[in-house]
């Protein structure tokens, strides 16, 4: 295990999987600019971190994920538009190639919503709570485009119009979460999931991820050919005949990223 942080964001590594804690409960885990200096230094480093292949995102206490911005400091500084790197968002203003999980241990609403929406795949604790709340406070959610992706249409429609929380079996019901487990939980299933992917090959975990998203940004027929040409380089690797000689071999394969 290794681990740093800023004091108010924790980065540590488990078997190859890395955890970035908000760690400020006392505040709800909300974005003050501190913690949300402590996102940006510890998704650089677990997009740069060769020890890590998967990244755990979670919140501190049993309350909140992240309650989202903090109210205080926005009116404290008037702030208008969110400039581009208020806040990292995966995938938007920063490429994380390697699969991320969110970790979602209490509310998730506005900007906490925004980081367990930009995750790959979600995992709730039973009393947890998502919600875009900005209509309640007269705030923007433009980040919140790709919820009629990730849900159907009238769900993401009743979300973002009416700001009210949806619980995590509703969330998982629509889409939005893919597992629900009690609270005590909720960190083993996050690393068990985390570590069944790290467990496989590097370079197809990595295209897979990017493969997933094309339906988002691309035609189907464009998807196709995207598609191909993703994979073509995970073809010709040295870790796609590790595979097939590892189950000849009846073997656990043993993957070089190459």
């Amino acid at each position: 295990m290794s681990g740093s942080g800023t004091g108010v964001v924790r980065y540590e590594v488990h078997d190859g999987v890395a955890w970035l804690t908000i760690d400020r409960p006392e505040a709800r885990n909300a974005l003050s600019r501190d913690v949300r200096e402590g996102l940006w230094a510890g998704t650089r480093r677990f997009v740069d971190d060769e020890s890590a292949a998967v990244l755990v995102l979670t919140g501190a206490g049993e309350k909140a994920f992240c309650a989202g911005g903090d109210l205080k400091e926005m009116a404290e500084d008037a702030l208008t538009v969110p400039p581009p790197d208020f806040l990292p968002q995966f995938g938007r203003n920063i490429d994380v190639p390697k699969p991320t999980i969110a970790a979602v241990n209490g509310v998730a609403y506005a900007g906490g919503f925004l980081l367990a929406q930009q995750c790959d795949l979600v995992v709730a604790a039973e009393h947890a709570r998502f919600a875009v709340t900005e209509v309640k406070v007269g705030r923007g959610s433009p980040w919140a485009a790709p919820l009629s992706w990730l849900v159907p249409p009238r769900v993401a429609m009743e979300i973002l119009l009416t700001g009210d929380p949806v619980d995590a079996h509703r969330a998982r019901e629509v889409g939005l979460v893919n597992d629900v487990v009690p609270a005590a939980q909720l960190r083993q299933r996050a690393q068990e999931l985390a570590s069944r992917i790290a467990g496989n090959a590097p370079l197809s975990v990595a295209a897979a991820k990017r493969t997933a998203y094309l339906s988002a940004s691309c035609p189907r027929e464009d998807a196709y050919d995207r598609a191909e040409e993703i994979w073509a380089p995970v073809y010709a690797s040295a870790d796609a005949q590790e595979g097939p000689a590892a189950f000849r071999e009846k073997r656990a394969p043993v993957w070089k990223g190459i």
